[in-house]
């Protein structure tokens, strides 16, 4: 029986800018963040008894001699008549039972003369299995006999005679339940080996990840341990969770080379609970041409009292220079000239914005005059600026936000969902370029990987 093939698919969208060459994202080396995600992983146990009964034929066993066995004069066939069924246990281990329609046929007779008779009767075997999921990703079990339950005895019927045969039945089939055990054994060993799958998963996650193609971002997963708590048996399940401890590297520009693959999987950890915290940076980018009209749009026409005149603000621009957000505004009235205001960027986190602090103030105008009501002028200008302006961030958290959990929840294969929410996303650092603001924004999340089926 094959397993599905676990494929870890990390998709992040960032959404925010304009399709236009003001997009280039500032240059920023971005640390590499340790991290983890957790894989709940379910075995259905009828996925497990679909193996067995697969490796088992319906007739389990023959016995076509009279002669052997000591000369028993004795035949028997032994068929499988429902499939197999698994129970989960409460001491990691699965109660198995196998239901058996039983034909025999027995001689009675003396100095080889013998008259034959035969019946059918049906019996349930029953087996123990113990399971044991060792650090290697393989699974071995230990399986032991657990009797017999007979539906109907075995009886032959000669007429006036009737001979019970139940000893003679039981002392073959125990032996035929013992090679049972070892044949179930074998194959749960056979099909329950995880190791390349592991393999497999572990070199996809060496892959980068493109999440914003408008931004040409990438997203490279490194593992680095999986930790894996202890087996839990149900009635109809076993159930376990892996956490695997990542460290995530964003890039920015070409793909960045992938790390070479490996051909043998580390041994994993047992541990009682794993971490489920994923934390990621990206990017969302702002040109200055947008912020430029954001500007306009709160303070073009607006309007300052100076000693009883009128000063205008006629035009604006937002740009950079080295690490401040220069804020150029020429105004007309009775200070005519050019207010420029520049500070450094920073998220105020309680007005959802990208705001300016350590502002500096300069004026630029021919009027002498006007140079001496500038104390007076730039007070009002720059407490306006700190208190009015700012790049507003709510729309790009909350767009980044519906972005990465719609891509957290989808079932990317079938049997393979993911499952994810997204606890607290913001901007941490704010960086400049020539043509724009970069926000770089750090995700704590919850991602889940839900195995359903092999």
């Amino acid at each position: 029986m094959k397993f599905i093939k676990i494929l870890f698919l990390v998709a992040f969208v960032s959404a925010f800018g304009q399709n236009n060459v003001d997009n280039q994202l500032a240059a920023y080396n971005f640390p590499k963040i340790k991290s983890s995600i957790t894989m709940p992983v379910t075995i259905p146990l009828s996925e497990l008894s679909n193996m067995v009964n697969a490796s088992v034929k319906d007739l389990i066993y023959q016995d076509d001699s009279y002669t052997d066995n000591n000369n028993d004069q004795f035949k028997v066939k032994v068929w499988k008549t429902r499939p197999i069924r698994l129970v989960g246990g409460t001491s990691q281990n699965l109660l198995i039972e196998v239901p058996l329609k039983i034909w025999a046929e027995k001689g009675i007779g003396t100095l080889g003369v013998y008259t034959y008779q035969n019946t059918t009767f049906e019996t349930v075997m029953s087996f123990n299995t113990t399971v044991t999921f060792k650090n290697n990703w393989t699974i071995t079990t230990n399986t032991q006999p657990n009797g017999f339950r007979w539906v109907t005895k075995p009886v032959l019927d000669y007429g006036k005679i009737q001979i019970p045969i139940t000893p003679i039945v039981e002392k073959s089939l125990r032996e035929q339940q013992l090679k049972f055990c070892k044949t179930i054994d074998q194959q749960m060993a056979t099909q329950l080996n995880f190791q390349q799958y592991a393999l497999m998963a572990w070199n996809t996650f060496l892959q980068p990840f493109n999440i914003s193609e408008e931004y040409n971002t990438w997203l490279k997963i490194s593992p680095a341990v999986v930790n894996i708590t202890p087996l839990k048996f149900y009635g109809n399940q076993i159930n376990t969770t892996l956490g695997i401890d990542i460290y995530s590297e964003t890039f920015t520009g070409n793909k960045p080379a992938a790390s070479l693959p490996v051909t043998a999987v580390s041994n994993f950890n047992f541990s009682p609970t794993v971490a489920d915290k994923f934390v990621l940076q990206t990017t969302a980018n702002i040109p200055f041409t947008e912020a430029s009209n954001m500007a306009r749009k709160t303070f073009l026409n607006k309007e300052f009292d100076i000693r009883d005149s009128k000063v205008k603000v006629t035009d604006i621009r937002v740009y950079g220079i080295d690490d401040r957000i220069v804020i150029e505004a020429q105004t007309d009235g009775y200070i005519k000239g050019t207010s420029i205001i520049s500070g450094i960027p920073v998220y105020d986190e309680t007005k959802r914005k990208i705001v300016l602090s350590d502002s500096k103030f300069k004026l630029k105008t021919t009027n002498i005059l006007q140079k001496t009501a500038s104390v007076l002028f730039q007070g009002k200008i720059v407490k306006m600026i700190e208190e009015e302006y700012g790049i507003p961030t709510q729309e790009l958290e909350e767009t980044s936000r519906k972005s990465i959990e719609d891509a957290f929840n989808k079932e990317y294969y079938k049997g393979l969902k993911m499952s994810g929410k997204v606890f607290n996303l913001k901007p941490s650092k704010i960086l400049l370029s020539n043509t724009g603001i970069t926000a770089v924004i750090d995700t704590n999340a919850a991602l889940k990987l839900l195995v359903n089926g092999f």
